[in-house]
């Protein structure tokens, strides 16, 4: 049961954006889907309640005291949305159970600069015990000044850069609705679904 996490010590860079739309890949594939919310802000169980009953599944897992629930039975994958300020103890339990983990990371110097400890640390990580890290440019299009230069900071911490996603208004007004990308008419958003490929190929790669 691979176990997604989707973490960034600074807020507002996307987390749970990206968080209920790879639920929302992961359900539209006939997968069994929990969305784990730590964020005491519990932004992605407050997206949970807006969803549709005639869309793919979605379950919830709610973090309990400090530790982390057991999932629904029958859930093939799990994906995480961590909170803001995610360090220490907490941090050590979620990199436990993780297979894979996902840093939205937009590229603004501030935000680099705030994220710059914890990708480090994630990297020593990779090298020591092999844990798969994948850095997402968020709010920002390919092939722009910006998007290489944030590709040459993440790539010479030793990181792939997984993709760009755009600043779209679709996320926006799809999530006001419970949906994601999946749950709409392809031709509606079809540009990004163009830049989740590679994305979801890393995702589900061994």
């Amino acid at each position: 049961m691979p176990v997604i996490v989707v973490a960034n010590p600074k807020g507002g860079v996307g987390k749970s954006t990206f968080s209920t739309n790879l639920a929302g890949y992961f359900a539209a594939q006939g997968y069994k889907v929990m969305l784990g919310d730590a964020d005491v802000q519990q932004s992605s169980r407050g997206w949970l309640a807006l969803r549709p009953g005639s869309l793919p599944l979605i379950s919830a897992w709610e973090i309990e005291e400090g530790h982390v629930a057991k999932p629904p039975k029958g859930t093939t994958h799990i994906v995480l949305d961590t909170p803001a300020g995610l360090s220490g103890k907490r941090l050590e339990k979620v990199l436990q159970i993780a297979d894979k983990v996902i840093v939205p990371l937009q590229p603004s110097m501030f935000d680099i600069l705030a994220t710059q400890e914890f990708l480090q640390k994630l990297a020593e990580r990779k090298k020591k015990d092999h844990v798969n890290v994948g850095v997402l440019g968020m709010r920002v299009h390919a092939r722009t000044r910006a998007a290489d230069q944030l590709q040459n900071y993440v790539e010479g911490l030793g990181l792939p850069v997984l993709g760009f996603l755009r600043d779209t208004q679709n996320y926006v007004q799809l999530a006001a609705h419970g949906h994601t990308l999946w749950d709409v008419v392809p031709a509606r958003v079809e540009k990004d679904l163009e830049q989740w490929r590679d994305i979801v190929r890393w995702v589900e790669s061994a």
